[in-house]
C-alpha cells in the first residue's frame, strides 16, 4: 500500500465507482430529498422518500454519465460554483495572483470563514488564470457518512486525521500528513489549500496556529532548519472576505452557548448544512486576496504565524458590512478613522448600507446580536492594527 492511501485524493480510476456507491447510498439521497422537499419528508417521510428515491438516483446517473475522472469532476463543481455565485452573490474578485511565481507549486494558507467555499473561492481564482487548481486539507469531522468521504476525495481532498486517539498514534498521523503535503508541493508540483487554523473562524479573528506550521515542519530533513523546510512549501497568505455570513446567525448561537458555559451538542447534519448554507445563501460581495509567498527567513512557527497572519489581516478586504458593525462599537473620538475607512468605498450608499445591515442583524436572537457585530468588525480592529505596525 502506498504510505498515503488512506488520506489521498482519489485517483481517476477510482471516481466510477466513489459516485456509485453515492448514489446506491439511501442515507444522501434521503438527506439530499429532505433538502429539496422538507415539508414532504417530514408529512410522508418513509413513503415519500421510498416513492421518490428511485427518481432522484435515475436523475443522479444521467447528470454524472460525463463525469469519469477527477478533472470532469471539478470542471463540474466549478460551472455549478458559477451559476450559483451568480444568484447568491452581487460580485466577486480575485487579487494578488501575478505574484505567485508560475513555475512551482504552492501551498495556499487562507483565513477560515466557510467550510467548503472557502477552497472553493481559492480554486476558482487559480482556475480563471489557467493554473493548476489545489488540493483540499479537510478534517475527518467532516468525514463521518460513507458519503462524504468519497465526494471530498473525488474533489481533491486529502484527509486531516483529526480524531485519531493516543499521543504516538496522533505524531504518526501527523509525519503522514507533512510528508504527503511535501510530496504534493515537491514531487507532483500539486498545489495544497489549507487553513491557517483548524476550524472556522466563527469570532471573525484571524490567526494562523503555531501548531499546524510545526506540523508542516515535520517533514524536513534531519539536517535542515526550520526555514529552508518551510521555504521549499512556498506558504501564500490567503485573504478571504465575505460582505455577508450566510452562517453568521449559526456561529453567534455557537460562540453565545459557549460564553454561557453550556456544552454545544453539533447535530449529526451540522457541518453538511453549513456547507449547503454557505454555498446557497446570500453572500453580497466576495474578495480574494492572495499574499506574497512566505520567504525561508522565519526560524520558528511563531515568526511564521506573525508574518501570515500581517498579511492576512492587511490584505483582508474590508466592505461596508465590517466598517459599520465597527462603527457601532467604537467612540466618537474615532470618527476621523471611521472616515478614512469610509474612503475606502467612496461610491458606497452609506445610509443605505447601514440601515440594510442592522435589519439582517435584528434577524437574530437579542442576546446573539452584539456576538455577530463584532465578528463583522474584527477585521477592522486587525486591519487598523498592522496598518499602524507599518507606520500608516
Amino acid at each position: 500500500m502506498n504510505d498515503f492511501d488512506d488520506i489521498r485524493p482519489y485517483h481517476d480510476s477510482e471516481v466510477p465507482s466513489a459516485l456509485a456507491r453515492m448514489i446506491a447510498d439511501p442515507e444522501l439521497m434521503d438527506l439530499l430529498l429532505s433538502r429539496e422537499f422538507p415539508r414532504m419528508t417530514k408529512i410522508l417521510p418513509g413513503i415519500f422518500t421510498g416513492l421518490v428515491r428511485p427518481f432522484l438516483r435515475r436523475k443522479l446517473r444521467k447528470l454524472m454519465v460525463e463525469v469519469s475522472t477527477v478533472s470532469d469532476f471539478q470542471a463540474h463543481m466549478t460551472s455549478r460554483l458559477i451559476s450559483v455565485l451568480e444568484t447568491t452573490t452581487d460580485s466577486y474578485g480575485f487579487n494578488g495572483l501575478d505574484k505567485t511565481p508560475l513555475d512551482k507549486a504552492h501551498l495556499y494558507m487562507s483565513n477560515h470563514r466557510d467550510i467548503a467555499l472557502d477552497p472553493a473561492m481559492v480554486n476558482l481564482g487559480l482556475f480563471e488564470e489557467n493554473r493548476s487548481m489545489v488540493r483540499i486539507a479537510i478534517g475527518d469531522n467532516l468525514l463521518s457518512k460513507p458519503f462524504a468521504a468519497d465526494l471530498m476525495r473525488i474533489n481533491r481532498s486529502f484527509i486531516v486525521k483529526r480524531s485519531v486517539k493516543g499521543r504516538r498514534e496522533k505524531l504518526e498521523a501527523l509525519k503522514t500528513l507533512s510528508r504527503y503535503i511535501r510530496h504534493s508541493i515537491g514531487q507532483e508540483k500539486v498545489p495544497i489549500w489549507i487553513a491557517q487554523a483548524e476550524g472556522r473562524a466563527k469570532n471573525g479573528q484571524d490567526r494562523t496556529e503555531t501548531a499546524l506550521l510545526k506540523m508542516l515542519a515535520l517533514s524536513k530533513d534531519k539536517d535542515q532548519s526550520f526555514a529552508a523546510a518551510i521555504g521549499e512549501l512556498s506558504i501564500v497568505p490567503v485573504a478571504i472576505s465575505y460582505e455577508y455570513d450566510p452562517c453568521d446567525a449559526e456561529k453567534a448561537s455557537e460562540l453565545y452557548a459557549q460564553q454561557q458555559g453550556l456544552t454545544y451538542i453539533k447535530d449529526p447534519f451540522e457541518d453538511l448544512d453549513s456547507i449547503v448554507k454557505g454555498f446557497l445563501g446570500y453572500k453580497g460581495r466576495i474578495q480574494v486576496n492572495f499574499g506574497d509567498p512566505v520567504a525561508d527567513k522565519y526560524e520558528d512557527a511563531d515568526g511564521l504565524a506573525d508574518e501570515i497572519n500581517r498579511q492576512i489581516g492587511v490584505n483582508y478586504q474590508l466592505f461596508p458590512t465590517n466598517i459599520i458593525a465597527w462603527a457601532m462599537q467604537v467612540t466618537e473620538q474615532k470618527l476621523d478613522v471611521l472616515e478614512s475607512l469610509k474612503s475606502l468605498w467612496p461610491k458606497e450608499d452609506w445610509l443605505h448600507a447601514e440601515q440594510r445591515f442592522k435589519d439582517h442583524i435584528s434577524t437574530l436572537p437579542n442576546e446573539h446580536q452584539s456576538i455577530a457585530v463584532a465578528a463583522y468588525a474584527a477585521p477592522v480592529d486587525n486591519q487598523l492594527h498592522y496598518l499602524s505596525q507599518q507606520g500608516h
